[in-house]
C-alpha cells in the first residue's frame, strides 16, 4: 500500500481540487459536488467569514445533518482559522443549549433550521450561506487553522450534568489520519469510497471524512431521514457505490436486519470499518457469513484520544476460538498502558485501566478545567488521558477490553462487568441481543439485574407464557453463566433504545429502570 502521510488536511484538500477539480468529493443521494465545488465555495464562505471579524481562533457552531453544505463549512471555518463544534440537527433542544452555554461561540452557521430562539449569538442560516458560494472571490489562505489550533471540538453526551466539549487540534487529527492511511490494518485504499452515515456531532464520522479527504476519495452521505425509516435505508444503501461501510457495530445488525445485505447484492463493499462500541464476535461472525472476502476492522478509542487508538482485522481464527474480540494494535505514536488504582504500569496480561498518551491526545475539554484536570494528565512525559475503560495488554501487542469502569458493579459480594452479562445473554440460541441493567436500592446498592432482550425470530412461537421463555434461556446458559450473573428479570423487546450515535442506550436503561 503507498498511501503517503499528509502534512497539512487543508493544503491536501486544495491540491485535489488542482489535480482532480472534477471529480466528486461528496454525494448526497445522486447529487455530486466536487472538489473544485469545495474549494471554491469554501473559499468564498471562509472570505464572508473573515469580513465578520469574530475574535481569533474562536469556536463556531455549525448545525445540521448529512448536507454537502455542512462538509464545506467545515473546511471554510479550517481556511478562515475557526474550530467548528457540529451540532446534529436532531439533537435534543436541552443539548443544543447546553452546548451554547459551555461553548460560548462566536457564530451560529444554521444549515438546518436552528431550533432555538432569543439567542444573542449571531448567526449565518442557509440562505446567506448558499450567497456567500456565490460570491465565489478568490481567497488568499492567510491564517488558518495549523498545529495546536482547534480543528474541531466535539461534544460528548453527558448523560447527567453538563456536556463536555473534547477540544481536537490540527495536529491531533494528523496523528489519527496518518495512522489510518498509512496502517495494515485498515488497509485504506488510495480514492476510498466512503459511506458517510454517522453524524457529524458524532466522532466516529472523523473515520470516514479524514480519510476520503486525505486520499482524494468520495464521501457518500445518508442523511438521518433515510436510515431512520427501514423501507429508505433498504432502498437506498443498495444503490450507493460504497466500498468501505464505516459505523457502530448496531448500525450494521440493523442493516443486516434486510437479507439483501449481502456480497452479491453489494459486491463493491471491500471494508468495514467499527467504532463507537463494541463489536461482538456474534455480529462479526454474521457479517462474515454475508460478506465472506470482506475486510472486518474493529477499531478502539476514545473521542478524547480523536476517534480510535488501536485497530485489528477480523480473523476467522479469531471469529471460531474467541469469546470477545481484541480491540486492536495501538498506534506506534501513541504509547498506551494498562495501569492499577495506584497508578502504577502494569505489565502484560493483568487487567486495569487503559491510558493512552502521545500527539492525538487533546488539549482537554472546553472551558471546563475541573473535569479536564480529573481525566488529562502526563505520563512519562507525554500528555496523557484516562480511558476509564478496563483493558489487558497481550504479548502480542493486542489490547484486550474489559469493559467499562462505570459499568462494573457489585452485586452479592461479586465484581460483576455489565458487559460480560451482556455478551453471555448473547450466545443463547433464542437471543438476537440483550443487555443486562442493575436496579438499585434506596440505599444505592444492586438489588437485582435484569435483562432487555429481542428474540430470534420464531423463538416466541415456541412457548406460551414469557416464563418459559426465561426458564429456556436460563437452561440454555447454564454452563455458560456463573449463577450469580444470571439476571434474575428478563423483559422482552422487539427493538432496544439506541443513542443519537447508534449505540444501544445503556445508560438510558439504567435510567429507566431506576426512575431517575
Amino acid at each position: 500500500m503507498s498511501n503517503k502521510p499528509i502534512v497539512d488536511m487543508i493544503e491536501t484538500i486544495e491540491h485535489f481540487a488542482q489535480t482532480q477539480p472534477s471529480y466528486p468529493v461528496y454525494n448526497v443521494l445522486g447529487q455530486e459536488h466536487t472538489y473544485g465545488d469545495l474549494k471554491a465555495d469554501s473559499d468564498s464562505l471562509a472570505a464572508a467569514i473573515d469580513q465578520l471579524d469574530l475574535p481569533e481562533k474562536s469556536p463556531v457552531v455549525v448545525f445540521g445533518g448529512q448536507e454537502y453544505e455542512m462538509l464545506a463549512t467545515f473546511v471554510a471555518l479550517t481556511k478562515s482559522g475557526h474550530a467548528y463544534i457540529p451540532i446534529d440537527s436532531h439533537s435534543a433542544l436541552e443539548r443544543v443549549s447546553a452546548i451554547l452555554e459551555v461553548a460560548d461561540p462566536s457564530l451560529i452557521i444554521a444549515i438546518s433550521d436552528f431550533p432555538l430562539e432569543q439567542i444573542s449569538t449571531p448567526m449565518l442560516n442557509l440562505a446567506q450561506v448558499h450567497e456567500a458560494f456565490a460570491q465565489g472571490p478568490s481567497y488568499e489562505i492567510a491564517h488558518p487553522v495549523k498545529g495546536d489550533d482547534n480543528y474541531y471540538i466535539i461534544f460528548t453526551s453527558g448523560t447527567t450534568g453538563k456536556p463536555k466539549g473534547v477540544q481536537i487540534s490540527h495536529d491531533n487529527l494528523l496523528s489519527f489520519t496518518n495512522w489510518m492511511i498509512t496502517d495494515k490494518e485498515f488497509a485504506t485504499p488510495s480514492r476510498p469510497q466512503m459511506l458517510a452515515q454517522p453524524p457529524y456531532s458524532f466522532d466516529l464520522s472523523v473515520m470516514y471524512w479524514a480519510p476520503t479527504l486525505a486520499l482524494g476519495g468520495t464521501l457518500f452521505a445518508l442523511p438521518s431521514v433515510i436510515t431512520q425509516d427501514f423501507k429508505q435505508l433498504f432502498a437506498t444503501i443498495f444503490s450507493l457505490p460504497i466500498a468501505i461501510w464505516t459505523s457502530t457495530p448496531s448500525f450494521a445488525d440493523m442493516a443486516m436486519l434486510s437479507e439483501d445485505f449481502n456480497s452479491e447484492k453489494m459486491p463493491g463493499i471491500t471494508h468495514f470499518y467499527f467504532d463507537g462500541e463494541e463489536l461482538t464476535v456474534k455480529t462479526a461472525q454474521k457479517l462474515r457469513e454475508r460478506f465472506p472476502n470482506a475486510r472486518i476492522i474493529n477499531a478502539y478509542g476514545p473521542t478524547e484520544a480523536t476517534v480510535a487508538l488501536s485497530a485489528v482485522a477480523v480473523t476467522d481464527e479469531m471469529l471460531a476460538t474467541l469469546k470477545r474480540l481484541p480491540i486492536g494494535y495501538t498506534k506506534a505514536d501513541s504509547p498506551t498502558f494498562i495501569i492499577d488504582e495506584e497508578g502504577n504500569k502494569l505489565p502484560n496480561g493483568e487487567q486495569g485501566e487503559i491510558i493512552v498518551s502521545g500527539p492525538a491526545v487533546s488539549k482537554g475539554y472546553l472551558n471546563n478545567p475541573e473535569k479536564t484536570v480529573e481525566a488529562f494528565f502526563e505520563f512519562e512525559g507525554l500528555p496523557a488521558y484516562h480511558t476509564g475503560d478496563v483493558g489487558t495488554m497481550t504479548d502480542e501487542g493486542l489490547l484486550l477490553y474489559g469493559g467499562r469502569m462505570d459499568f462494573q458493579i457489585k452485586f452479592n459480594g461479586y465484581r460483576i462487568e455489565l458487559e460480560d452479562v451482556s455478551q453471555n445473554l448473547n450466545k443463547s440460541r433464542f437471543i438476537d441481543s440483550a443487555v443486562a441493567v442493575p436496579r438499585y436500592n434506596k440505599d444505592h446498592k444492586v438489588q437485582n439485574l435484569l435483562a432487555y432482550v429481542i428474540l430470534k425470530d420464531g423463538v416466541r412461537e415456541q412457548f406460551e407464557r414469557d416464563i418459559d421463555i426465561t426458564k429456556a434461556i436460563k437452561e440454555d446458559l447454564t454452563d455458560i453463566m456463573m449463577s450469580y450473573m444470571m439476571p434474575s428479570k428478563f423483559l422482552y423487546r422487539d427493538s432496544l433504545p439506541l443513542t443519537p450515535n447508534g449505540k444501544i442506550d445503556i445508560k438510558g436503561l439504567i435510567n429507566e429502570v431506576n426512575r431517575r
